[in-house]
């Protein structure tokens, strides 16, 4: 399958997720500003998904831009992770409707958790399919921060069952640490090559 195709299907099915969850919010009961306060923590939950969705989006389509061949095992992986995503209007709706209880917590952070294993596993077999040292090895490097992120959650699941806002205290400070900008595939493109070889750019400057 041409790369483009997986990107367009995939950005279609993030696409969705965001429109379900937004038409999940309601319309205060009545137009008051006290009312609108009471419609905040659904909004605080919106607005964290939203970001999420929009960092796997982010990375997806720069680990994309990178990558050549699309393998059967490729597709696998990317549904793998498209379902996790598809299931954050799910626990998002959830985290809204139980008013902060420990175990919409709890399973919020899982769904964030499995979302991203699933985007390591992609990641990996898109770097399994150009080999070590590819252009997608060279330009995510160390990848601190996918590594640290499931340690996160785990901690953010943990910190649930002391109190859920601990929980999701822990949840929103991954989503700010994705946030800063990352731009190892920026950097890669402006001093390396295509994955075809391709030059990137204007030769720099000696």
């Amino acid at each position: 399958m041409n790369k483009n195709r997986l990107e367009a299907f995939s950005d279609g099915v993030l696409a969705i997720i965001i429109t379900i969850m937004v038409l999940e919010l309601r319309v205060p009961a009545e137009p008051t500003w006290h009312s609108l306060l009471e419609e905040m923590p659904t909004l605080f939950s919106y607005v964290l998904s939203f970001i999420f969705v929009g960092i796997y989006w982010n990375n997806h389509h720069h680990m994309l831009h990178l990558a050549g061949r699309i393998s059967g095992g490729i597709l696998w992986a990317n549904l793998h992770l498209l379902f996790w995503l598809s299931l954050f209007p799910f626990t998002t709706r959830w985290l809204n409707s139980a008013d902060l209880a420990e175990v919409p917590v709890l399973v919020y952070g899982l769904n964030l958790l499995l979302a991203a294993i699933a985007f390591y596993v992609l990641k990996s077999a898109l770097i399994r399919q150009q080999g070590r040292g590819g252009p997608l090895d060279v330009a995510l490097g160390r990848d601190w921060k996918g590594k640290a992120s499931p340690i996160l959650y785990l901690l953010g699941m943990g910190l649930s069952l002391v109190h859920p806002a601990l929980g999701l205290g822990v949840y929103s400070g991954v989503a700010a640490l994705w946030l800063i900008p990352d731009r190892r595939v920026e950097r890669f493109l402006a001093h390396g090559t295509e994955p075809h070889g391709q030059s990137t750019g204007p030769e720099p400057r000696g």
